[in-house]
């Protein structure tokens, strides 16, 4: 199903070494509208979805995969070289007690991920309404985000995530009207 190329989707660089802005990524990795809970709903969801946009949810949901690796790249980035203080002093001191600097699916507040993050009504259009929502939203956190840091090339990487958020809001919103015109269509047997 997949051809993984062992490169990024889009490059990583950070400036320094930011434990704080490492914390509030982990929002994206693990949290309810971040990259895991989006990727799995998607290939979830694909199942009960009408051939006409399977594809979709497939295409998108893989590329999520992409983007977690891209947060876990800046994650592992910002806090490789930082010292026991800074870890502390970015509210990581609990994290490094259970997980030492290996990532683990949580929100920025340390809430493990849940898979009550993943919804799946079975009604097509219902679920793509959902999947809009989940891109809007994270759309939204990534702005966020490029607010809260001043590193310039870590802010360059999170807006071309920002900006996937919205083609893939897009692309649903395309989908719900190619299933909306299909129901209203007379069907001849």
């Amino acid at each position: 199903m997949w051809i993984y190329e062992k490169k990024l989707q889009y490059p990583v660089k950070v400036n320094k070494c930011d434990p704080r802005m490492a914390k509030l990524l982990l929002e994206q990795y693990g949290g309810a509208d971040g990259e895991l809970a989006a990727a799995l709903r998607y290939l979830n969801q694909r199942y009960s979805i009408p051939d006409k946009v399977v594809g979709l949810l497939t295409d998108i949901g893989t590329e999520e995969f992409a983007h977690l690796e891209m947060i876990a790249t800046m994650v592992y980035k910002l806090t490789k070289d930082a010292t026991m203080e800074q870890l502390k002093a970015a509210g990581l001191d609990d994290h490094y007690a259970a997980h030492d600097r290996g990532l683990f699916y949580q929100n920025a507040g340390g809430v493990p991920w849940s898979a009550t993050y993943i919804q799946a009504k079975g009604d097509p259009i219902a679920d793509l309404y959902e999947d809009i929502a989940a891109e809007e939203k994270a759309r939204a956190t990534y702005q966020w985000l490029i607010d809260l840091t001043d590193d310039v090339d870590l802010q360059d990487s999170l807006k071309f995530l920002r900006e996937r958020e919205v083609v893939h809001s897009l692309r649903f919103r395309e989908a719900v009207e190619i299933l909306k015109e299909d129901r209203v269509q007379k069907k001849v047997y």
